[in-house]
C-alpha cells in the first residue's frame, strides 16, 4: 500500500509541472463544458421549441450514469490507473459531443440525438471524475491537496464564468450546435495535457501510473465495501445524504432555469449566457476565499456557514422579474456559487486525505450515486411539476428544497466542531473542538 503521509513533490504547486498540466488541461476542458451546459439546452429550446418536459429529460441524462454506472465503475477504477480512465474518457466525450454538430450539417440532429449525447458525455464524467481525486492525490503533496482543490476548483469556476458567455455568444453568431465544437475539441486538449504527465508515483497494477489496486476480489465485494466504508462513517454518511438532497433541488431548478430566462424573462441568448455565468463567478469567489476561511474559522465552522450562504439565498431565483428584476436572480446565483464551491473545496481537500487510497474511487463513486444520482429524478420531477405548475412555482419549490438541506449542518455531525476530524497514524479519527 502506498504511504499516505509521503509527500509527492517539494516543490510549490506553481513550479509542479505534473500539477500544471492537470490544471490547465482541466480548465481548458471546463470551459468547453460550461459551453454546452447553454448550448444544450439552447438548441433544444430555440431550433426544436423543447418545453418543460424535454428540458427535464434532457437534465436527467446527464445524470442518469451516476445511478447506472456509478457503483461499478469505482469499483473498476480503483484497479486501474487514474491517467489511463481519464485520457480514455476525454477521448470518447470529445466523439460523442462531435457528433452533434455533423448530423446538425447533415440535417439529421434530433432531440434524441441530445439526450444520447447528454447522456454518452455523462457517462464519461462519471468515469472521469471517479479517478480524478486518485490523479491528484499523485501530482500534489498531501500538505497541498486544500491549496490543490483551491486552485483547481477556482480555475474550474473561472471557466464556468466564461463558459456560458461563450456558448451564448457562439449560438447569437452561429448556431449552438456547432458551438459544441469547442467542447469536443477542448476534451482533446485535456487527453493530450494528462497524456504528457511524468508521474513519480509507484506504478500500478500494469505498472503505469498507478492508483489502482490489484483484482483480489470481486467486483461485487468491491462495490460492497465501498458502500459500507460511506455508511459506516458519521461525517461521510451526512455529506453524502445531505449533497444528495441538495442536488435534487439545485438540479430541480437548474434544468428549468433556460427555459425560465428565455419565456419569462425574454432574454437572448447572448444574455442567457451572461446571467448564467454568475454563478460560477460565485464559485470563482469561493474557491479563492475557502483555504482563508478553513485556516482562520476551522473547516468544520466554514463548511457550515457557507451552507448558509449557499442554501437560502437560492429563494432569490424565482423572485426574478423582467428588465431590473432579473438581479435578484443575479444576486442568488451568486451566493449559491459562491457557499457551494467554497464548501466543495474544503470537504473535497478533506477526503483526499481522509479516505484511504486505495479505497478513494470507490467512496468518490458511492457518494456521487447518492449526490448525483438524485440529479436525473430532479430533472424529470422538474420537468413534470414545470408543465403542471408552470416555471416559476417549480423554481422555487426546488430552491426551498436545496435550502432545506443545507440548513441541516445545524443538526449534523459538524455541530460543536471546530475542524473536520483527520486521521491518526493508528488509523483512529482525530475530532477538534
Amino acid at each position: 500500500m502506498t504511504d499516505r503521509t509521503a509527500p509527492v513533490a517539494a516543490l510549490p504547486l506553481r513550479r509542479n509541472r505534473d500539477f500544471s498540466l492537470l490544471w490547465f488541461g482541466e480548465g481548458v476542458s471546463v470551459l468547453g463544458n460550461a459551453t454546452t451546459s447553454v448550448l444544450l439546452p439552447l438548441l433544444a429550446v430555440v431550433a426544436f421549441d423543447a418545453g418543460p418536459g424535454w428540458m427535464g429529460v434532457l437534465t436527467a441524462a446527464a445524470w442518469v450514469p451516476w445511478l447506472v454506472v456509478g457503483l461499478p465503475a469505482g469499483a473498476w477504477v480503483d484497479r486501474l490507473p487514474a491517467r489511463r480512465v481519464m485520457v480514455g474518457s476525454d477521448l470518447v466525450a470529445a466523439a460523442v459531443l462531435a457528433s452533434v454538430p455533423l448530423a446538425w450539417a447533415l440535417g439529421h440532429l434530433t432531440l434524441t440525438h441530445l439526450v444520447l449525447a447528454a447522456l454518452g458525455n455523462g457517462t464519461c464524467t462519471v468515469f472521469f471524475r471517479a479517478a480524478y481525486p486518485a490523479l491528484v492525490r499523485q501530482v500534489a503533496p498531501a500538505q497541498q491537496q486544500e491549496q490543490a482543490f483551491a486552485q483547481l476548483f477556482g480555475t474550474e469556476s473561472a471557466m464556468q464564468v466564461a463558459g456560458p458567455g461563450v456558448g451564448g455568444l457562439l449560438a447569437q453568431l452561429g448556431s449552438a450546435a456547432t458551438g459544441l465544437l469547442v467542447d469536443a475539441v477542448s476534451f482533446l486538449v485535456s487527453a493530450v495535457c494528462l497524456a504528457s504527465l511524468r508521474l513519480t508515483t509507484a506504478a500500478g497494477p500494469d505498472g503505469e501510473d498507478g492508483a489502482g489496486t490489484p483484482a483480489r476480489s470481486s467486483l461485487r465485494t468491491s462495490i460492497r465495501e465501498g458502500v459500507d466504508y460511506i455508511r459506516t462513517d458519521r461525517f461521510l454518511r451526512f455529506f453524502t445524504v445531505m449533497g444528495g438532497v441538495s442536488n435534487f433541488g439545485l438540479t430541480g431548478y437548474a434544468a428549468l432555469l433556460v427555459l425560465f430566462l428565455v419565456r419569462d424573462l425574454d432574454l437572448s441568448p447572448a444574455a442567457v449566457g451572461v446571467v448564467m455565468a454568475t454563478g460560477s463567478v460565485g464559485g470563482f469567489l469561493g474557491a479563492a476565499l475557502a483555504t482563508r476561511l478553513s485556516s482562520r474559522f476551522g473547516s468544520a465552522r466554514a463548511v457550515v456557514w457557507l451552507q448558509v450562504v449557499a442554501g437560502p439565498t437560492a429563494l432569490l431565483v424565482p423572485l426574478a422579474t423582467h428588465g431590473a428584476g432579473t438581479a435578484y436572480l443575479v444576486v442568488g446565483q451568486l451566493l449559491v456559487g459562491t457557499g457551494v464551491v467554497a464548501g466543495n473545496v474544503i470537504r473535497g481537500a478533506w477526503r483526499n486525505r481522509y479516505v484511504p487510497e486505495e479505497m478513494l474511487a470507490r467512496q468518490v463513486t458511492t457518494a456521487q450515486v447518492v449526490n448525483f444520482g438524485t440529479m436525473p429524478l430532479a430533472g424529470l420531477a422538474a420537468g413534470l411539476l414545470g408543465t403542471q405548475l408552470g416555471l416559476r412555482p417549480t423554481i422555487a419549490l426546488m430552491a426551498a428544497v436545496h435550502a432545506v438541506a443545507c440548513l441541516s449542518m445545524f443538526w449534523g455531525p459538524l455541530r460543536g466542531l471546530r475542524d473536520l476530524p483527520e486521521v491518526n497514524d493508528d488509523g483512529s479519527h482525530l475530532v477538534s473542538r
